[in-house]
């Protein structure tokens, strides 16, 4: 099993411990100590002592961030080791620094912990000096305490708790964007989608009748009828470019400066079966509703259109009945066109109407069936007149 290998320390704190190294060598050049040599607690006289408690603490700083709690328990144990000598500032000032970036970088218990024994270090540094010499200077030990292990211990939980604050407000953004991103997505997919749907709504009707028509037109060697035929191909083929154009205009209308095109209601519905008549439909059209919202006329008007034309493509010769009910809060739609066997559909498709006419209506939070049922094929849509939930 290969060895494991160390973290390389950071860059800042290779320079701190140079710095401190070396700030603590020119103390010790000068001959200055926190201590006078006379004091009772200084076992070991003269500037050279320092030097070990020196070198350890200059190397915890290289392990400030990849392992702080080793770090700070060997500083502790290299400050208690300097408390018998003269004493150096520059170990002290390294000590405080590995006290606050163990708080800072270390395990979040680690840091709570060490928060509570600097707290309580302080407050015996206080209170127990105090009790046994009952003078006011012994007070300042507890200060001493606290400047040098809580102090730095609470800048750290501090500094921590602002970087944690700060990078949960990061990732808030982060998932708000990525929100946002999913919503426009779904957005631009949702928009494409009807846009597929009104495209082929109101364009299908208009080219399926002209490519009846036109092949009606090649195969019958008669003027009376090529004329009727080409008649209706003209008019087809105005209706489906006027269509093309305002959807044109729609989406090409970035200022919104042109005025909305009214949307099909149930009230065109006898202009829609007239032009179904005029392409060749035998059609009855029985409508008993009374006013519906302008979401629910629309899909309505347009799965009428649709199956019309389904019926113009496929239905064999016979009437095609459109019924429309309204009743118990819904629109109840029904279309009956003859079903049998053909040899093949009268003009190409695409496959879209059916997926078109059951998205209308799941979208209400309305149902949809269409297939055979006995010599007929039927479309039937149920259609909520309040806001149901979208399917």
């Amino acid at each position: 099993m290969p060895a494991r290998r160390l973290p390389r320390p950071h860059r800042f704190d290779v320079r701190i411990a140079v710095g401190g190294l070396l700030g603590g060598l020119l103390l010790v050049v000068a001959g200055l100590g926190t201590r006078p040599s006379s004091d009772p607690i200084t076992l070991f006289d003269g500037p050279w002592p320092v030097l070990p408690p020196l070198l350890v603490t200059a190397g915890c700083e290289l392990m400030r961030r990849t392992a702080p709690r080793a770090a700070l328990l060997t500083a502790t144990a290299a400050v208690c080791a300097d408390l018998v000598t003269q004493g150096s500032l520059s170990t002290l000032l390294m000590f405080t620094d590995v006290m606050y970036a163990a708080v800072l970088y270390g395990p979040l218990a680690s840091a709570r912990r060490i928060q509570w024994i600097t707290g309580l270090l302080t407050v015996a540094g206080t209170l127990v000096p105090f009790a046994v010499w009952r003078v006011p200077e012994a007070l300042l030990i507890g200060v001493v305490v606290g400047v040098v292990a809580y102090g730095p211990a609470a800048t750290g939980w501090i500094v921590r708790d602002h970087r944690d604050a700060a990078e949960a407000a990061r990732l808030r953004a982060e998932q708000t964007a990525l929100l946002a991103e999913i919503d426009r997505a779904q957005a631009v997919t949702a928009e494409r989608a009807r846009m597929a749907r009104e495209l082929h709504d109101m364009v299908a009707n208009h080219l399926s009748a002209i490519a009846i028509h036109s092949t009606a037109a090649l195969s019958i060697d008669d003027p009376d009828t090529s004329r009727q035929a080409l008649s209706v191909i003209r008019e087809n083929s105005v209706e489906g470019l006027a269509e093309m154009r305002r959807l044109i205009g729609i989406l090409r209308d970035d200022g919104g400066e042109c005025e909305p095109a009214a949307a099909p209601t149930l009230e065109g519905l006898r202009s829609l079966v007239d032009g179904a008549r005029a392409n060749g439909l035998d059609v009855t059209l029985d409508a008993d509703h009374g006013e519906v919202p302008t979401p629910v006329g629309l899909a309505a008007y347009r799965i009428v259109q649709e199956s019309l034309t389904n019926a113009l493509k496929h239905a064999c010769p016979g009437r095609v009945t459109v019924g429309l009910v309204q009743r118990d809060g819904a629109l109840d739609l029904r279309v009956g066109s003859p079903y049998g066997r053909r040899e093949g559909p009268r003009a190409p498709g695409s496959g879209a109407g059916l997926v078109g006419m059951r998205e209308r209506a799941a979208l209400l939070g309305g149902t949809f069936a269409a297939g055979p049922q006995g010599s007929r094929w039927t479309v039937h849509a149920v259609l909520p007149l309040v806001g149901g939930e979208p399917a």
